[in-house]
Order: C-alpha cells, then structure tokens, then sequence
C-alpha cells in the first residue's frame, strides 16, 4: 500500500489571534532585537576577568535591576554574591523566583527586592517557610507575577535561542497562567490553543561553578537546572566558583564546558560559595544553619541581630564562613557529601 502523501504547510494568510489571558506586570523587556543591539556591543576579549565579589557587586549590580540567581533551590546558589548584594544595601532589584528558596529568603532580609516573577519561593522545601519572606509577599511589599518553574525556564530559552517568546502548553486553563503576563494564541499550522510565554532577559545573573579559569570559561559537575540558557539570556554575567583552575585543564575536556568566556563579566574564587546550600560532590548543605536562619527571621529583632552577625558584620564570605565553623565544619560538610560520615 502506498502512502499518500500529504502537504501540511499554511497556505492562505490569516491574521493571528491572541489573548492576553495574564493580568500582571510583564517586568523585563522581552524585545529580542534588542537585547542582541546589547549583546553585540558586549566585548569578546579574551583577558583575565578575575576579581573579588564585593568590586564585582559595585561594577555590575545596579539599583532597580533584573537579577536571575543560578542553582536550584538551596543547591549551587552564588551565595557569596547574595551576601555582598546585602552588604552593599542594593534596592529594588527584581528577580526571577525560579525555586527560588533560600536565594529569596536572603534578599528579603537585605530588602533588595521589590518585584518577582515566581514560580517557587518562601518555602525551603521540607525545612519550613521562611516568616519573613512570606510577610512580605503577604503584605505587598514584593510584587508578583506567576509562573511555573518550566515556564520560567522556557522563557530563559526564548531568550538564549534570540526569540521574543515561544510556545508552550504549560499553565492553560491554570488560575497560574491568570496570574502571569502570558499571552495565549492560535497555532499557524493546527489552529490549536498555546501560551506565548514572553523571553526573559535578565539585566543580570549570578551562578556558582566547580572551576573556571581566569577568562571564565565555565564547568559543572552534576545538574545544570536551567543555568546553560541564564548565562545565555543574560547581559551581564558573574561566576563564582569553587576554584580557579589552569586553561589547560579547560581544554583538556572542552565538553563539559558549558559557560564560555565571552559571556561572562566577573570570575571570583569562592570556596564553599554556596554554603549553607549544598554543592554537588563537593559538600553537604548545612542543615543546622539554615534552620538557624528559619529560626531567625521569626521577628524583626531576631533577623536584624541575626543579619548583624552573619553579613554587616563581617567583611566578607570567608569571614561569615569563619564565624559558623570555619574549616572543620566545612570539611564535616565536605565528608558528608562524600558519604564518609553520616
């Protein structure tokens, strides 16, 4: 039997429909031609981008700006940046709440953030809410506009392909996608419904790395979440990382290099840069301190003394690392993600 064999392909030319079906703030530009004008003025220079976080913060990290936070979770955030980012008392930052747990509880307490695209935040999973940051939300102090973590993820896509949305299926019929600024439209070839979610350019993002070298050519070992598309969406670019390692070693596995150089602003060496978070094979979260945090941000008074401590009054990361048991805890921690010790 022979197949027949069909043409698919539109033939008359119909006006598109679309819907506006999200009743919030839409807060970046999704403007593709736009952000490649950027991009094309952004330098390729190969030259050493090493630097510390607290000049990185003052250099890229404007008040009022679009800031999306690498890792997951509690796992693999750029802790060291968030902390400077409250040291530094930055403003009315906006950002991309992409399970976003124990990032979100940090830059509510510093009082960064005015506005966030949420798909998951004030929870840190099965260790309990964060009071403060669900106070805030609560009481308006944060805008927010709804989405799920893969269509925040797809909207990091849009951006990294050069798109100004793309299509999905995901929050149709949702009370998530009333809450967003999605828009929903009719398939060119089917005619069926889909959701044009709008590409997410972030003015900023931050990601934590197990190595790089000095030009920032980056590598990660385990799940990478969505941070191959952020570093790609994004205009301006700071990694830190575990550790500094020769370009050779680089070049040695060029696969697993998953954030060039030339996308990157800022490489800073962090050991332990996403502590209290966990860091795949490197080191176990540190769940006596994140509840010392949950603990903490129960009241004003205890989140200020709390705040005092841990980040105004220390100079740095080392210095707050030092403070919750230095180097013997952190190996206690290292031991634990290696299954040396339970």
């Amino acid at each position: 039997m022979t197949m027949k064999m069909q043409d698919y392909a539109v033939k008359k030319a119909k006006e598109v429909v679309y819907t506006p079906i999200g009743e919030r703030r839409l807060f970046s530009d999704p403007d593709a031609d736009l952000a490649r004008e950027y991009f094309q003025h952004k330098s390729r220079r190969k030259v050493d981008k090493t630097t510390t976080v607290a000049e990185a913060v003052t250099r890229l990290v404007s008040d009022g700006a679009y800031m999306g936070v690498g890792g997951f979770g509690t796992n693999r955030i750029p802790t060291a940046v968030l902390h400077e980012i409250v040291r530094r008392r930055k403003k009315n930052l906006g950002l991309s709440g992409h399970t976003a747990t124990h990032d979100f509880q940090i830059l509510v307490a510093g009082k960064c953030i005015d506005r966030c695209d949420v798909a998951y935040i004030i929870g840190l999973e099965a260790r309990g809410l964060s009071k403060r940051a669900r106070l805030a939300v609560e009481q308006g102090e944060i805008e927010i506009t709804e989405w799920t973590n893969a269509a925040l993820a797809w909207r990091y896509k849009a951006a990294a392909m050069g798109i100004s949305f793309i299509p999905a299926r995901c929050m149709l019929g949702t009370d998530t996608a009333k809450y967003s600024a999605a828009v929903e439209m009719e398939c060119p070839f089917t005619e069926k419904k889909y959701l044009a979610l709008p590409a997410l350019f972030p003015d900023l993002a931050m990601i934590h790395v197990h190595r790089a070298d000095v030009y920032g050519n980056c590598q990660i070992d385990g799940i990478m979440v969505s941070d191959f598309d952020l570093a790609r969406a994004s205009k301006r670019l700071i990694i830190t990382t575990e550790r500094l390692v020769p370009e050779e070693v680089i070049r040695r596995e060029p696969q697993r290099t998953v954030i060039p150089y030339y996308l990157v602003d800022a490489v800073i060496e962090v050991p332990y840069g996403a502590y209290p978070g966990n860091m795949a094979y490197e080191y176990y979260s540190d769940e006596e301190h994140l509840q010392e945090w949950l603990q903490a941000d129960q009241s004003p008074e205890t989140l200020d003394q709390f705040l005092q401590r841990n980040i105004y009054g220390v100079k740095d990361f080392g210095g707050y690392l030092e403070i919750n048991g230095g180097m013997d805890r952190m190996a206690r921690l290292r031991r634990q993600e290696t299954l040396l010790e339970k």
